[in-house]
């Protein structure tokens, strides 16, 4: 079992930046892939940026060159750098992983409100 602690978020206006981190908890070892998904009222959970173990990384076409994504491989700790903020970057912010047998954990989910 792994647990997840988001920390971070909160209201920013547009233009500005934002760190979001999530610490993974029990069985860490276990853990391939941790990432970043985001969701709206009304809309699809949608991926934002994950890394591998191994350091291999993919961002969401919409985050590209606004986000940056990194981890701590010792405490699995995963960080979300968001900056030129924009309105529809405004979400809940939730944490993932998925272990090597494919199993996928969440956090609780953390807001991130950026105003016009």
């Amino acid at each position: 079992q792994v647990q997840l602690v988001e920390s971070g978020g909160g209201l920013v206006q547009a233009g500005d930046s934002l760190n979001v981190s999530c610490a993974a908890e029990g069985d860490i070892r276990t853990i391939n892939v941790m990432g970043w998904y985001r969701q709206t009222p009304g809309k699809q959970r949608e991926l934002v940026a994950h890394i591998s173990s191994g350091g291999s990384i993919y961002y969401a076409d919409s985050v590209k060159g606004r986000f940056t994504i990194s981890r701590e491989n010792a405490k699995m700790r995963v960080f979300l750098e968001m900056n030129t903020l924009k309105p529809e970057d405004t979400a809940v912010y939730y944490c993932t992983c998925t272990t090597w047998a494919m199993r996928t954990y969440w956090g609780q989910g953390t807001q991130v409100t950026v105003s016009s």
